[in-house]
């Protein structure tokens, strides 16, 4: 943390005591949400985090039948927790679409499934305007995609409804032959838009993901219609395969993604836009942030003060010392990183996990608990090889180190 900062959280300090507001004592709490084997599926991946109007805490996931990759069959399973973390609801599978289901014919030319497997792939959900509201977006075969909605708390949902549509909007721009959505979480905006990051795809490079732009869909009306934005991160010049971005609104209203990507930089690639949709500036890779080639993700804290989140695999080696640029690193270290001044510089960080460990996805509760989902591998694994998807539920003393804290009456 640089001085100005320290001198900010000082002030703070005083005044808390000033006024009779406290910080909590530090604390860091840990539950496996998904197991492999559960419900007889051999691992869990792509962890989802969202945090509804009520305080309930919606955890979802791809639960796979084998563990060779993306394109097997595949269901999304969820879990409801209201009592902040701490313990949660049976699994059960949602987003089950009717009639027959073709795969992704680019998957077969690569021989990457067959056609009697179904592959459900990236859930997103994101709170609505009322309490009970939960707006959820999933992807069927990479090319299809699909919208719930929860008026209960996520308790139902309502059935699937296509909105592959909205993506037919990026077509003249990028020819797109695999779409997904996230993963993790989408966003609502300050003036009530919904905002979903997505990726595209060519499908003719490896594990037929690549290469790839990212952009957004986004929704006016709560929900009842989806719309592409413009792509905000091309493949193009030192821009290697942008793929599954984050998404934040800063401040002052406009809305920051950040972005995983296979560039030379091993850096998270930004951009910004006023609407979330258009107008986005140059990408700008981050000297702080660096990339491993794996899912990042933030969140916001607080506003006032500001304070942003951000975590991924804190790792640019590799145990086989085989450390090419561009090329993927181990995924290791999941780590919680924390930013006073939106993004500019990130002057916090702490593992959650130093061993083997992947994708995340960060919420936060109304009283400032923060939550972190994330793919972790045995203790003393030799490699990422996920074994179950844990909540980290803590807070900010714990991740400053009792040097900042969220303000709470005696």
């Amino acid at each position: 943390m640089n001085v100005g900062t320290l001198n900010t959280t000082r002030a703070l300090g005083l005044l808390w005591i000033a006024t009779g507001l406290l910080g909590a004592e530090a604390s860091l709490e840990k539950v496996d949400v998904f197991n492999a084997g559960d419900q007889g599926y051999a691992i869990y991946r792509i962890p989802g985090l969202v945090v509804t109007g009520k305080g309930t805490v919606l955890a979802y996931a791809e639960a796979r039948k084998t563990t060779r990759g993306d394109w097997g069959t595949i269901d999304i399973m969820l879990r409801r927790s209201t009592d902040g973390g701490r313990t949660w609801s049976a699994l059960r599978s949602v987003a089950q679409v009717p009639g027959e289901k073709r795969k992704n014919p680019v998957a077969l030319a690569q021989k990457l499934a067959t056609t009697n497997e179904v592959t459900y792939n990236n859930p997103v959900a994101m709170p609505g305007r009322a309490a009970g509201t939960v707006h959820f977006v999933f992807c069927l075969e990479y090319m299809r995609a699909f919208y719930m909605r929860s008026d209960d708390d996520g308790v139902t949902f309502s059935a699937p409804r296509e909105i592959t549509s909205a993506f037919e909007g990026f077509r003249p721009k990028y020819d797109w032959k695999v779409l997904a959505t996230g993963p993790g979480h989408g966003i609502r905006l300050k003036n009530g838009r919904l905002l979903i990051p997505i990726w595209l795809s060519l499908g003719t490079g490896g594990h037929a993901h690549r290469p790839s732009v990212a952009a957004t869909i986004y929704s006016d009306d709560e929900g009842a219609t989806w719309k592409a934005g413009e792509i905000a991160l091309p493949n193009e010049g030192d821009f290697t395969i942008p793929n599954e971005t984050a998404a934040v609104q800063l401040a002052n209203g406009r809305v920051l993604l950040n972005s995983r990507t296979e560039s030379k930089a091993h850096r998270r690639l930004l951009t910004t836009s006023k609407d979330g949709a258009t107008g986005w500036t140059k990408p700008e890779f981050h000297a702080q942030l660096v990339e491993p080639i794996c899912m990042g993700t933030m969140a916001r804290l607080s506003l006032k003060p500001k304070r942003l989140l951000f975590a991924n695999p804190d790792n640019l080696s590799r145990a086989d010392g085989n450390e090419q640029e561009g090329k993927s690193r181990d995924r290791k270290n999941v780590t919680v990183q924390l930013s006073y001044d939106e993004s500019k510089t990130w002057t916090v960080k702490r593992p959650i996990d130093t061993g083997y460990s992947g994708y995340s996805d960060l919420a936060v509760l109304p009283d400032g608990t923060i939550l972190l989902l994330y793919e972790r591998s045995a203790e003393g694994a030799k490699q990422f090889a996920p074994i179950a998807l844990t909540l980290a539920r803590f807070n900010l003393e714990w991740l400053t180190d009792g040097k900042d804290a969220i303000a709470r009456k005696k």
